[in-house]
């Protein structure tokens, strides 16, 4: 009898084999006979007895978990209205808890927005300023004074910024979180602060000014209500409206640059600041809305050198603020925001180091205002202040002479700029801020008048990225005649997102 060929047995049994699985695992239904088949395949010695268990284990275990016969259904006799129609939450389709938002850079987290937005800006700052002199000593003056011209790379009037920005509405409040870190590029000395004097020399390092973190709530008809630290409210307008916010203006000092320049601070306007608040803001009514807010009280503080100091705080900085929009349509095709703002603060000797060194108190007070027009691409901003021991320069610099009485003060400003094409802005500026003497007071190297004209050109490269040129004459008087003054040009980008 011819024996089979090994080859050939097993081609055999794989064959064998694999028409067995194919039964054995397509049609599970037929149990009989695939009983019949793997006891037939295990009789021929096709299945060894351990293959043999092992299949008929799995069929038994697969049989288990298949799932039942569908079942014959029987013909609908009326269609169930749509209404009628119930769905399962667990099954329904979901919102993404965490999406896009529509524009600027952030998300919706549920039922809160978070923003982020800021702004990084680099300039090249030339400056050429009057060799010091007995005759150009300007005490409190803010035009450089020096042997030589100097050069800078270095931030403008704003330094960088990152904010981190929270929204939320909770039974029914409008609810807002704000966090501001402003740093600056050059390295600093660190003793005053973020913003304190330069430090040109290697291995420095640069300040981080947390000017910002508050919250509001509010609603549409209720108003707002704000509590922390944030921009005050007295010449808010002015700086917002400054031409050169975003470029450099009057630089300061240059030959150690700070992280940040005077631009028209000092020059027009006083410096509304960052001060720790709790504010209300209105609802806007046809256009007029008002603010008023208690905030903490600042030192009157010697600036120039020959200036006291109060320091005693007995009760809180009050601010307040008016602004009205006209209307659309109301000048025709002109626009226009017209706006006033106030702000009182009682000063009192806190003794030895104050002046007077007594319980004598003085209320300073302080009033501006303003308005900005619109035309096409033209734009002109008109703004004046004055002020009883209010200072100038920075709220309550040099507010009053060093036996404590207050001085007088006053500035203005006027600007005007012109936008071509939505990209290109040309505009020029000129300002003026005076301090009058104490009764009875004679100090002659004391700043009488700062003053500059700025010329200034903004290019948009992009949504984020501006060009911008200028030119600044910056020039100081003193209360005797001295005089000082300087030239800057600068060049660089600002860049928000």
């Amino acid at each position: 009898m011819k024996q089979d060929n090994p080859d050939s047995v097993v081609a055999y049994r794989t064959a064998a084999l694999a028409g067995g699985l194919v039964l054995l695992l397509g049609a599970p239904a037929f149990a009989d006979t695939t009983d019949d088949l793997l006891d037939k395949l295990r009789a021929k010695g096709i299945l060894t007895q351990q293959e043999f268990l092992a299949l008929k284990q799995r069929k038994t275990t697969e049989q288990r978990q298949a799932p039942p016969p569908p079942v014959a259904q029987q013909p609908a006799q009326e269609a169930a209205p749509a209404s009628a129609t119930r769905v399962n939450p667990a099954l329904a389709p979901s919102t993404p808890f965490i999406t896009m938002m529509d524009k600027g850079i952030g998300m919706h987290i549920g039922p809160v927005d978070l923003s982020f937005s800021g702004n990084i800006n680099a300039f090249y700052v030339h400056d050429m300023p009057d060799r010091l002199s007995p005759s150009t000593t300007v005490l409190g003056g803010l035009a450089n004074t020096g042997g030589n011209n100097s050069a800078s790379v270095r931030n403008g009037l704003l330094p960088g910024n990152f904010s981190i920005n929270l929204k939320t509405r909770q039974e029914g409040y409008d609810i807002g979180v704000t966090f501001g870190f402003y740093p600056g590029l050059n390295s600093v000395s660190g003793v005053g602060g973020a913003n304190s004097a330069g430090n040109a020399r290697a291995l420095g390092t640069s300040g981080i000014d947390f000017r910002q973190q508050f919250v509001t709530v509010g609603t549409p008809r209720m108003g707002t209500f704000k509590a922390g630290r944030d921009i005050g409210l007295f010449a808010q307008e002015a700086i917002l409206n400054d031409f050169t916010l975003f470029g450099v203006g009057s630089p300061g000092g240059n030959i150690a640059p700070s992280n940040t320049t005077f631009g028209r601070i000092g020059l027009g306007y006083i410096y509304t600041d960052w001060i720790p608040q709790i504010t209300y803001t209105s609802p806007e009514f046809a256009g007029l809305q008002g603010a008023a807010g208690v905030f903490t009280p600042l030192n009157a503080f010697n600036f120039s050198g020959v200036s006291g100091t109060l320091s005693a705080h007995d009760e809180p900085q009050i601010q307040a603020k008016v602004t009205y929009t006209v209307p659309d349509g109301t000048l025709g095709p002109v626009g226009a925001k017209f706006w006033t703002n106030m702000v009182t603060q009682n000063f009192k000797s806190n003794g030895i180091g104050d002046a007077p060194a007594t319980s004598t108190s003085h209320r300073a007070l302080g009033g501006d205002v303003g308005a900005k027009l619109t035309l096409g691409g033209a734009a002109l901003m008109l703004y004046g202040y004055t002020g009883d021991g209010i200072g100038t320069t920075g709220l309550f610099f040099d507010a009053v002479s060093a036996t404590g009485e207050k001085r007088s003060s006053n500035g203005y400003i006027g600007q005007l700029t012109y936008t071509f094409f939505e990209r290109l802005t040309v505009g020029g500026s000129y300002g003026l801020s005076h301090l009058g003497l104490a009764n009875g007071e004679v100090n002659p190297l004391l700043v009488k008048d700062n003053e500059s004209e700025s010329f200034g050109i903004h290019y948009k490269l992009t949504d984020w990225i501006n060009l911008v040129t200028e030119y600044t004459h910056t020039h100081s008087r003193a209360q005797g005649g001295n005089a000082a003054s300087e030239d800057t040009v600068a060049a660089g980008t600002i860049v928000f997102f």
